[in-house]
């Protein structure tokens, strides 16, 4: 995988911030830390993926008569934020 050099900044480390936030204990922090940028980056991805996998489920349940594409334009707008 080719990462920019801001990707690179981000993913290393150098300009991520671990927080102690509610739920992430010092353990949970410390083991990210050791992680690589690859294996940091396919975690984010991972938990993406999950994340619209449960929003569309969520969605189809919620509004069974949506079609399709109001289901994804639903899940796509909510994912960015409401940037769509």
């Amino acid at each position: 995988m080719i990462l920019g050099s801001k990707a690179r900044e981000i993913v290393s480390g150098k300009k991520m911030k671990f927080l102690s936030r509610e739920g992430v204990d010092d353990t949970t922090t410390a083991i990210y830390k050791s992680k690589t940028p690859v294996e940091r980056l396919n975690i984010a991805f991972g938990l993406w993926r999950s994340a619209v996998i449960i929003l569309t489920s969520s969605l189809r349940s919620l509004h069974p008569d949506w079609d399709e594409t109001r289901v994804q334009n639903e899940v796509a707008r909510r994912m960015s934020h409401g940037a769509l």
